[in-house]
């Protein structure tokens, strides 16, 4: 659900970067006065699973295909303030690394996906974190996650004159609402599978869980991902904008795409900015990208360095003191 280069154009992004900066910032007051901080190693490891796990698209209908958001898991995981913060180091890794969402509309996807669609799972873990039905309660916070990122997202494709809300609300919530279901039953499996496998590890090595998890769907089950558009795509491609991977591309020819973009890559090759692209093996000429590194070893490198990030960060939070 990344929103591509140039799909939100104006004042809409600037305001978003704006709300997203101010919620960043609760939520990173919020974490320096939590009295439990995760260790940082596990903060690492669970920001590196959420990575690798949005690596991973699986089809759905209509010839579409969605992957884990992983809002929930994170909050779940590791508690409201870091879930959030896991979160949005996640979206920023993406969007700077691999063009994944494009730098002006990074304040729409912190705010889409990292804030609001935390809210649910933080309502869980804040009221509902001693309960029996807790796992149920992570079902239905990990399905609204989807849905309500899916909304937000339709209002600004709206505001910025894609279409009319009710038509391209209908058109996000339908296809999300699959790829909700599909978040919400990856998500109770995944908590399932990592306490039962967490409770068998010593608890300094708790860490090793979700980074071997991260690992094996990198470089085994990523080369395996659907390669059909996500739901985002399959919507603006209906409504008359054709995405590719990083750029949105709405009554704009693609030479005039490229010459702004410097680099672009089409038919579902990577978009990288030339410098980075060059570091990781990639050579850029004339609006395509031609990559000397699989796809599943890139994704891994970037995994590797998100954990190092994350790993720094935890350790800030974790030498502060309410």
């Amino acid at each position: 659900m990344h929103i591509p280069e140039m799909m939100l154009q104006g004042a809409i992004c600037p305001t978003t970067a704006a709300v997203a900066t101010i919620g960043l910032a609760g939520t990173a007051y919020a974490a320096y006065k939590t009295k439990i901080k995760p260790a940082a190693s596990y903060f690492a490891g669970v920001t590196a699973l959420i990575f690798a796990a949005q690596m991973a698209n699986f089809p759905i209908q209509l010839g579409t295909s969605g992957h884990l958001l992983g809002a929930t898991l994170a909050v779940a995981l590791l508690g409201s303030a870091f879930g959030v913060f896991a979160m949005s180091l996640v979206i920023i890794a993406q969007c700077l690394m691999f063009a994944d969402g494009g730098i002006s509309v990074l304040g729409a996807n912190l705010l889409n996906m990292a804030l609001l669609a935390s809210l649910p799972a933080v309502l869980v873990r804040e009221c509902f974190a001693s309960v029996s039905f807790q796992k149920t309660a992570y079902f239905a916070a990990a399905f609204a996650s989807v849905i309500i990122a899916a909304a937000a997202c339709a209002v600004e494709l709206a505001i910025v004159g894609l279409a009319p809300l009710q038509s391209v609300l209908a058109a996000m919530l339908s296809v999300h609402a699959l790829i909700g279901l599909a978040e919400a039953g990856l998500t109770v499996a995944l908590l399932v599978v990592l306490a039962q496998t967490i409770a068998r590890v010593a608890p300094h090595r708790t860490w090793m869980v979700p980074l071997g998890f991260a690992a094996v769907i990198a470089l085994v089950i990523s080369p395996f991902a659907a390669t059909t558009p996500d739901g985002l795509e399959w919507v603006a491609g209906a409504f008359g904008c054709t995405c590719a991977h990083g750029a949105c591309v709405a009554h704009m020819s693609a030479s005039t795409l490229v010459g702004t973009l410097g680099c672009t890559c089409a038919h579902g090759a990577c978009v990288m900015h030339p410098a980075l692209a060059g570091a990781l093996g990639c050579t850029c000429a004339h609006g395509a990208c031609v990559v000397h590194m699989s796809a599943p070893l890139v994704g891994f490198i970037g995994m590797a360095i998100l954990f190092a990030v994350a790993y720094g960060t935890g350790r800030v939070f974790a030498l502060t003191r309410r």
